[in-house]
């Protein structure tokens, strides 16, 4: 039992947290202020919990697997939760339901959790839906709000979409070959038309979740009308999640078909890329922006995929460590500035270095590492992705790829010139940070800068495969 209980660490962790939030709102209730610092101490615990204490084994027939990569990307997972209840610490202490935000955001972290350990279609199945339904919920926090309702909607209903093709696909699978054992499967493909379906099915599912063009459709009205903090979360750790199932997806189960999901793969990436950034480039209101910006950086998480090899693996799990905090970053400040002025267009950021010299810096940061400056961590993050991508001997996509990020030059930049040179006759007055927030923030600039230039965390998790 004591093995089991190691064994499930990570994932009894967060329900251990779950069960004393859900104590607390039987009980007398406590004052947001008094609750958010010792939920904050709580997912602090949680992530320190889940870098230690790590090994390789699996239980319960091999439906529940785990290893040194997958507690890795656990680890990301809950550091980007913790940076998420630092950064919107001024719209959690307004939210009546503090609580209930917490206990659905964790449930959804459980979900991930289990979807990462998953060793067959069905674990795989219902984590997933664990880890989508909550945040539906979340979308629609803002409850005075018609966005969020609206936002809420296209999520459940995108998501009960994507379900249903994956469902299909699952099924497909399984009428081939006997069996949903993600150990089992790899000795039954072969290449034949109804595997290919099954697998163009179960592709088009993880392309929706990842907001893969064409299945992007519903990203940005949903970034949009969502609250600033649900917002950040789908951006990062839904996204991040996705790419670590994606990776061990086509890697270790899809692996014989890998001539067929290369091309797929190396189309939608190039295509994801182009509209991303052609989307972005129009963009005024800050989350739109991020949004399709966020597309775009996915299709540079495809390419780092298509190396198919361990060197790819690390290059994506080391990307999306630079996007938790380069992202998160970007989200926390826009958050602020949205909470003390209301305004959320990117116009209404001009001369906001004038008043908030600190937010710029700040904001200015993450831009340039989502961008890919050196010597910022994102340059080297988009580096390792190419490098891993280039594998393959296709230069025609990698140019293709390097072509794309000197297109996101041009609107992360449009942003920091508004924010630095344009001036305003009435710019942002000088906006108060929660100490809190400050701190969050403090920590995704000292990643972004630090991430990149400490080469032995590359090569950590490098070591790993």
């Amino acid at each position: 039992m004591s093995e089991i209980f190691t064994i499930l660490k990570s994932e009894l962790v967060v329900t251990g947290i779950i069960f004393i939030l859900l104590l607390i709102k039987l009980g007398k209730g406590i004052k947001n202020d008094v609750l958010l610092p010792i939920i904050q101490l709580l997912l602090l615990l949680n992530f320190i919990a889940s870098c230690f204490w790590n090994f390789e084994t699996s239980c319960f027939a091999d439906m529940y697997q785990t290893d040194m990569v997958i507690a890795c990307e656990k680890s990301i997972l809950s550091l980007g939760v913790y940076l998420i209840s630092l950064l919107f610490t001024g719209w959690l202490r307004q939210t009546e339901h503090l609580a209930e935000f917490f206990i659905l955001l964790l449930s959804a972290l459980l979900g991930m959790f289990l979807l990462l350990s998953s060793g067959n279609f069905l674990m795989f199945y219902l984590s997933l839906e664990l880890a989508t339904i909550p945040v539906a919920a979340m979308a629609n926090f803002d409850l005075q709000k018609k966005t969020a309702s609206e936002a809420a909607m296209k999520m459940i209903l995108s998501s009960a979409f994507s379900s249903g093709i994956l469902l299909f696909g699952i099924s497909l699978v399984y009428g081939v070959t006997g069996t949903i054992s993600f150990a089992e499967l790899p000795t039954m493909l072969n290449g034949s038309t109804i595997q290919i379906m099954a697998l163009v099915f179960l592709f088009s599912a993880f392309a929706f979740k990842l907001s893969i063009v064409p299945f992007h459709l519903w990203t940005a009205d949903v970034y949009e009308g969502s609250p600033f903090a649900v917002t950040a979360f789908l951006s990062v750790i839904s996204k991040g999640v996705i790419a670590f199932a994606f990776i061990a997806f086509l890697y270790k189960v899809f692996q014989p078909m890998h001539a067929v999901w290369y091309n797929m793969l190396m189309l939608l990436s190039v295509v994801t890329m182009v509209l991303g950034n052609l989307f972005a480039l129009r963009q005024q209101n800050i989350k739109r922006f991020l949004a399709f910006s966020s597309i775009a950086q996915v299709g540079f998480i495809l390419v780092g995929i298509s190396g198919s090899s361990a060197q790819g693996a690390a290059a994506v799990i080391y990307f999306v460590l630079i996007y938790v905090f380069s992202n998160l970053a970007a989200f926390g400040v826009a958050e602020t500035i949205a909470l003390f002025t209301g305004k959320e267009r990117i116009e209404d950021y001009k001369g906001l270095y004038q008043n908030n010299k600190f937010l710029s810096w700040v904001l200015a940061l993450a831009l340039f590492s989502l961008a890919g400056i050196p010597p910022t961590a994102g340059f080297f993050g988009k580096l390792f992705l190419l490098t891993a991508g280039a594998a393959k001997a296709n230069y025609a996509f990698i140019t293709i790829a390097a072509l794309n990020m000197i297109v996101s030059l041009y609107y992360y930049l449009k942003v920091v010139r508004a924010v630095f040179m344009d001036k305003s006759d009435t710019p942002p007055p000088a906006i108060p940070v929660n100490p809190f927030t400050k701190f969050g923030l403090i920590i995704c600039a000292a990643g972004i800068v630090l991430t990149g230039l400490l080469g032995w965390i590359y090569d950590h998790i490098a070591a790993l495969f």
